[in-house]
């Protein structure tokens, strides 16, 4: 069986994974309601500063949208860290407060069913570090914005309802 049906019929709520550097798992059914803007984030990458502004989004607009980052080391080996070496990089250096997620790998053939759900909702792959999938309150994978777009720019305001 392929990866995409073995995901078509999943919703995003029947996901789940652990927290960073925890044993908690984190059961998206937990988001319903609410919109969701999934991060595949890195420590070592040009983007890494958006943790700054992704950081901003989460204390400015919480109510509107669950920020989450998923670190992955797919392009360029830029997230070669523990679960602890990455927790600790964040905390010390942006402030994160937003939910982190396990180290998964976002693409290839190693990709974790959550990406491979998001890849085949929007017809996106991550193409790099800090690609982001916005969830709408339903669940569903409804716009996917590349590495370059601001967490804090005019277009994820929009797209949560923020402006």
């Amino acid at each position: 069986m392929s990866t995409n049906t073995a995901t078509s019929s999943k919703s995003f709520y029947e996901f789940s994974l652990k927290a960073l550097n925890s044993e908690q798992e984190i059961d998206f059914s937990q988001f319903k309601g609410k919109k969701v803007l999934l991060v595949n984030v890195a420590s070592k990458c040009g983007y890494t500063p958006q943790y700054a502004k992704l950081q901003a989004l989460h204390e400015t607009h919480g109510d509107k949208v669950v920020v989450i980052g998923v670190p992955a080391n797919n392009f360029g080996g830029q997230e070669p860290g523990s679960q602890e070496d990455i927790a600790a990089f964040c905390q010390k250096n942006y402030g994160v407060s937003f939910q982190m997620l396990e180290k998964i790998s976002v693409k290839g053939k190693d990709q974790h069913p959550l990406y491979g759900w998001l890849t085949e909702q929007t017809g996106k792959e991550p193409s790099w570090n800090f690609c982001k999938y916005l969830i709408d309150e339903n669940g569903k994978a409804v716009a996917f914005f590349a590495s370059g777009a601001d967490p804090m720019g005019k277009e994820i305001l929009s797209a949560i309802g923020a402006q």
